[in-house]
């Protein structure tokens, strides 16, 4: 549910007054009377801002998506969490910083306020509000319950590991940084290794060029003294989870080898999908208007890779997918295959102004989902707790023996 960001919208929704104070501090556009602008008709002022020089506008352009991206309810709650480390030591200045923040129109006033008015608490934000966006979260239990080292020597372990392990096995990562940030009680690592260089198609002082440069991709960890598990999220090869895990089992934890694996035992149980019979359960009130499942894949539980995958236009008909199966289950017995993967469309209405969102929903046996944990995707991930299908432990399978002693009783 990615939100779009263009210049014009974003001088239409912000308040004259702040974005004057953004220009100003910029030195720039110093004989516009912003005062005499109509708020949310942004022509005057778009005009002068396609007449600033390309280099100003670049740099402005980019802090003006950075406030766009924490003006959500997800931003301001990393702002909030941002917060509490830098006024830990005054919480009368926090409650007054969350009460001034609160009597703001909107979000995106609140994000320009603190871009403003305290730029400390802005790189922290914009990393935990970043994090909160990314899915496919890998978890590693049965650490041991110690603190992490947070001083710059592990640090740059860290950033030396990291290097030194992309650097052989991949070729990359001749350079690397790690930042750290303390959330709650959580520690979140986001290291930054040099990638392959790559030729950028760009515009540059207005010509068009291909130059080279060199990214950075990511790898970041989330760790939990108390619960003893780290978090990683990267988007590469499952073979290097972990090896990463042990990098920072190593750097951080100052561990000689990693833990055995308790693993994560869960399972979604997707199999009362089957039937037609299964109902959603959500409160309207949280914004869910509408579930309905729109692909099922089935897997024989005899024959590996076997697959059957059902997908069907529930526009009209929320049953669609439903009646697809039994039509296949007319020459294909269905009890040799089981449920392995889900794909769900949620209607949510977030404004009352706006046409309901569709958010889609992937659910993959044992224990993979697409949602994130954001406000959106809380309210999705509850009602799939609500709904009885979310991750459990499973069951051990009784024996014949049991099944009957069960029975007598």
């Amino acid at each position: 549910m990615a939100r779009h960001y263009t210049t014009r919208d974003f001088f239409r929704q912000m308040p004259n007054a702040l974005l004057e104070r953004h220009f100003k501090a910029r030195g720039v556009l110093m004989n516009l009377d912003f005062a005499a602008l109509p708020d949310t008709r942004p022509d005057e002022l778009f005009a002068a801002w396609l007449a600033l020089p390309d280099k100003e506008r670049d740099i402005m352009d980019a802090e003006f998506k950075e406030v766009f991206d924490l003006g959500s309810e997800k931003g301001f709650r990393a702002i909030l969490d941002e917060s509490v480390f830098w006024f830990r030591d005054t919480p009368p200045l926090r409650a007054a910083f969350v009460e001034k923040l609160s009597g703001l129109p909107n979000h995106l006033e609140r994000a320009m306020a603190v871009f403003l008015d305290h730029k400390e608490l802005w790189r922290g934000a914009s990393y935990f509000c970043h994090a909160d966006s990314l899915s496919y979260w890998r978890k590693r239990k049965n650490l041991p319950q110690r603190p992490a080292a947070l001083d710059h020597e592990s640090r740059w372990q860290l950033a030396e590991l990291l290097r030194q392990y992309f650097n052989q096995t991949e070729g990359r990562g001749r350079n690397c940084v790690v930042e750290v940030f303390r959330r709650s009680e959580l520690d979140y690592f986001f290291a930054y290794p040099e990638d392959y260089s790559q030729n950028s198609v760009e515009w540059v002082e207005g010509e068009f060029k291909r130059r080279p440069h060199n990214p950075a991709f990511e790898v970041i960890y989330v760790y939990s003294e108390k619960d003893g598990t780290l978090d990683l999220n990267y988007r590469g090869g499952a073979r290097s989870i972990e090896p990463l895990q042990g990098i920072f089992a190593q750097a951080i934890l100052k561990l000689p080898q990693l833990p055995t694996d308790a693993g994560d035992d869960r399972v979604y149980d997707l199999t009362p999908l089957m039937s037609r019979d299964f109902r959603f359960v959500y409160q309207p009130a949280g914004g869910i208007q509408r579930v309905v499942l729109k692909k099922m894949r089935l897997s024989a539980r005899h024959k590996r890779g076997s697959r059957i995958t059902v997908e069907a236009d529930t526009t009209i008909n929320p049953f669609a997918v439903h009646d697809l199966v039994e039509e296949i289950g007319k020459s294909v017995p269905l009890k040799m295959y089981e449920v392995t993967q889900l794909e769900l469309c949620a209607s949510i209405q977030l404004d009352p102004k706006k046409a309901p969102k569709q958010a889609s929903i992937r659910i993959t046996h044992p224990n993979s989902c697409s949602l994130k944990y954001d406000e959106l995707d809380n309210k999705l991930r509850a009602m799939l707790v609500a709904s009885g299908i979310e991750p459990q432990i499973p069951q051990p399978s009784l024996s014949a023996e049991d099944t009957n002693e069960a029975a007598a009783e």
